[in-house]
């Protein structure tokens, strides 16, 4: 069990005790403290939410709504929803902030706050770290009877979210629907499965679902990874299907399965997405630190320049502004289109992989092949209560000094035909470790010989 407060929202488990757990009073406690926030900034006292579809998230959503109207807040509750659409509708709703319920990829035990300013964008780590401050002081005043804050339910948020995405340029409706794509999704029963069915079929899609019944009792583990895939991928090569399609339990990351069943790779799906936009608009690429080499290559293949942030959507943002990027995003399947708005929007990455997809003339398994093919290991380990990290990462950095070693975020050592990236979690109690290599058994040896020299300095 746990409770993770972090710049970025507060994530646990739900049930337990208070203060070491995500139970009611956490709730409550986090959101007054973000409303309290909201209010000392003078912003709009209005707050957009919404929420996927894990068994917990009505009771965290009427918590979070009788909160906010307690501190003299308009709550508009979009119910299920994405993250991304939630994104979408805060600034066309000329809200102050948004809250997204949802705990992303991890398992049905979890859920989350996310919390996103008046653009529809995650709050930046100043403003997080003055939120975690205003939590742990409790100075927080709530408002008088009279002036308690109104509840709206909204709906139709989804289809306006479509709307805005086939009313980009780069998104070719017509030719998609010419193309007829037969397309498997497994949306691991959350919101994926109301809001990809009715994307596919404004795109003239023939849809085959499974684990389509948005109730959060999540058929496998939700982060779209290989291992959790084997079913969709059986279901492609089973039905004759153009792709496969999965996306985690707030659809902000997106992984494809090629036509013959085998992976595309959650990392080449910015890689591809890219690739399409650049051939229409050369210019600079962003993504963090443990993402594939592969979207350099191609962002240099058209003249552009790449770019690495440190590892969280937030920075990935900053650094894209900053850099003026025409597409960014991360690794893990996290498309972010600046045309759209700024965050990871799977349903976006759909419109335009099978934009790419049709202009191209091939299928997935050809597609693939164009790009550089670079193997990635993801792994992790536990991270021990009370252990210095820092001091540790130092220590391997120490040890691999004549290697180029970056240290914005936790510490990557690039080789010359190969990477490896360790960090702390800012969702889980865990360290990440990925390793990016030529082939799958570099990768795996590079990812064991991190990890015996990193338990061997915890054992310290």
């Amino acid at each position: 069990m746990a409770l993770i407060k972090s710049i970025s929202g507060i994530r646990g488990t739900i049930g337990g005790a208070a203060g070491t757990n995500l139970t009611p009073q956490d709730i409550v406690e986090c959101t007054a403290a973000f409303g309290y926030w909201l209010q000392q900034q003078g912003a709009t006292p209005k707050v957009v939410i919404g929420r996927d579809a894990r068994i917990s998230g009505k009771m965290v959503s009427q918590l979070v709504s009788a909160t906010l109207n307690g501190l003299g807040i308009d709550v508009v509750d979009l119910g299920l929803s994405t993250t991304p659409t939630v994104e979408v509708a805060v600034p066309l709703l000329q809200a102050g902030a948004g809250i997204i319920i949802t705990a992303s990829h991890n398992p049905k035990e979890w859920n989350a706050l996310k919390f996103i300013n008046k653009r529809g964008e995650f709050i930046s780590k100043s403003d997080g770290e003055t939120l975690l401050q205003l939590i742990e002081s409790g100075a927080i005043r709530y408002a008088e009877v009279t002036d308690l804050g109104s509840y709206e339910e909204q709906d139709g948020w989804i289809e306006r979210h479509i709307d805005l995405i086939l009313d980009m340029d780069a998104v070719d409706a017509d030719l998609i629907r010419k193309k007829a794509f037969k397309v498997v999704v497994d949306p691991v029963n959350s919101t994926g499965a109301i809001a990809i069915p009715a994307l596919l079929d404004r795109l003239g899609c023939e849809t085959i679902l499974i684990n389509g019944t948005p109730d959060g009792f999540f058929a496998h583990n939700p982060e779209p990874l290989p291992k959790h895939l084997e079913a969709l991928s059986e279901k492609v090569k089973a039905t004759g299907a153009d792709m496969g399609i999965s996306v985690d339990p707030d659809v902000d990351r997106l992984a494809l399965v090629s036509n013959d069943g085998s992976m595309f790779g959650e990392e080449y799906t910015l890689v591809a997405v890219a690739d399409y936009l650049l051939q229409r608009n050369p210019g600079n690429t962003v993504s963090n630190l443990s993402s594939t080499r592969a979207l350099r290559d191609v962002t240099e293949r058209y003249g552009g320049s790449y770019f690495a942030s440190a590892v969280g959507e937030v920075n990935v943002v900053e650094k894209m502004k900053a850099k003026e990027a025409v597409i960014g995003g991360e690794g893990n399947g996290g498309v972010i289109v600046p045309v759209l708005h700024y965050g990871r929007d799977a349903l976006a990455g759909i419109a335009l992989i099978l934009t790419h997809l049709a202009k191209s003339g091939k299928s997935m398994t050809e597609l693939r092949a164009t790009y550089p093919d670079y193997q990635m290991v993801k792994d992790k380990i536990q991270s021990p209560e009370g252990v210095d990290l820092n001091s540790i990462l130092e220590k391997m950095h120490e040890q691999y000094r004549e290697e180029d070693c970056n240290t914005i975020d936790g510490l990557k050592i690039d080789f010359p035909d190969s990477w490896v990236h360790l960090r702390r979690s800012n969702t889980e109690p865990i360290i990440r470790i990925y390793a990016e290599a030529p082939t799958l058994e570099r990768a795996e040896a590079l990812v064991g010989q991190i990890k015996t020299d990193l338990l061997s300095l915890l054992e310290q």
